[in-house]
């Protein structure tokens, strides 16, 4: 019975919840007594020919009986027909010709909330393989009441369409526009740090149509003929007007905040910054990613490079392998084991030694 289906309950004749009273005699003007008389007479004849909707038997002249809409029952038949308990108050509900208490119609009929999980009495919103109440069934972003809206079902998750729109437009990369919360496939018109697409405006001078390639001057937008007739520099990272202060760097104009070290992305603020393939860097990353490494310590140099022995030293680095005596590119040193060595140390090296080196140089010479 728990897997019978629902047919619209509520707008079912047998679906009611109402509070029977016990029958009893009618009352009647005193003027109409012989009416009352003959009434009375009609109702005994029929109830001796009555019979209990339940049991089916007879009703003893004296006991009380219960009348639910023109059925008659006693009053020890009047119960639930799961439970077979009487109806709290009088108050049931009657599906399919048979009469539940409140609790077990829920049980058996009632669908659940997947929300609140209580029982859902009245309008019932099937989705996503679930019941839910028309309060409960909610966005699961925005948590805007979808009952009347419709949603969309996006990786399992029940949303509204602007959710859903802008959930779509993170998993390809893409921009929402702030009017019509449509994926903008083409190039966005950001105006106010929000992006549109650009049809929805028109130039304030000229009055055309915009294109991406708008510009925003003080609070309006701009086509860009008309805004390149005002002659304001626009930023290379923003694209924006620039209003205040101006950088000129590679080849383009900036905002000093828009300015930055393309690895760290922090503003140079004035400071000295190096250029590479396009790009602006602070000293210590241009340093990392494309300065020399010492030979002998292994790391970036910074400042002062000492080239010798086809190998990049540090100043301090570059020393006698021997002595550890400071060297420098107009001090004497022969290279021994892909390592400078002094003269003086190279003095007290074997006289063996000291040919192979002699001749090892001259062949490398000859090279």
């Amino acid at each position: 019975m728990a897997s019978m289906r629902l047919r619209d309950l509520q707008s079912s004749r047998l679906y009611r919840r109402r509070q029977d009273r016990q029958s009893g005699i009618p009352s009647f003007p005193s003027g109409d007594a012989g009416m009352a008389t003959g009434m009375i007479g009609n109702m005994a004849d029929a109830l001796a020919n009555a019979v209990c909707e339940r049991c089916r038997s007879r009703f003893d002249p004296a006991e009380r009986i219960v009348n639910s809409n023109g059925e008659l029952y006693h009053e020890d038949c009047f119960v639930c027909a799961q439970c077979f308990r009487k109806f709290p108050d009088g108050l049931f509900y009657e599906f399919e010709g048979r009469k539940y208490c409140e609790h077990d119609f829920q049980m058996l009929f009632a669908p659940c909330c997947g929300a609140c999980g209580e029982f859902i009495i009245g309008r019932v919103i099937k989705a996503m393989n679930n019941n839910w109440h028309p309060e409960c069934f909610l966005c699961e972003i925005c948590s805007v009441a979808l009952a009347d809206l419709g949603f969309v079902k996006n990786a399992g998750r029940h949303l509204c369409r602007p959710c859903h729109n802008r959930e779509k437009a993170k998993g390809l990369g893409k921009y929402i526009c702030q009017k019509c919360h449509l994926i903008i496939d083409e190039q966005p018109l950001m105006f106010r740090n929000d992006a549109f697409h650009p049809d929805h405006f028109n130039c304030t001078h000229c009055g055309k149509e915009l294109t991406a390639e708008a510009r925003e001057l003080k609070g309006e937008l701009y086509c860009l003929p008309c805004h390149d007739k005002m002659g304001i520099p626009i930023c290379g990272a923003c694209r924006r007007p620039i209003e205040g202060r101006v950088v000129n760097a590679l080849g383009k104009q900036w905002h000093v905040e828009h300015f930055v070290c393309a690895k760290c992305e922090k503003p140079f603020l004035g400071h000295r910054h190096y250029e590479k393939r396009g790009l602006a860097y602070c000293e210590t990353h241009y340093n990392q990613l494309f300065g020399d490494v010492c030979y002998n310590c292994n790391h970036v140099i910074e400042g002062d490079v000492v080239s010798a022995l086809n190998k990049a030293w540090c100043v301090n680095c570059f020393s006698c392998s021997s002595c550890n005596t400071k060297l420098t590119l107009k001090n004497k040193f022969v290279e021994f084991d892909m390592k400078p060595v002094c003269k003086r140390c190279y003095e007290r090296l074997p006289l063996e030694l000291k040919r192979r080196l002699k001749k090892l140089l001259e062949l490398t010479a000859k090279k």
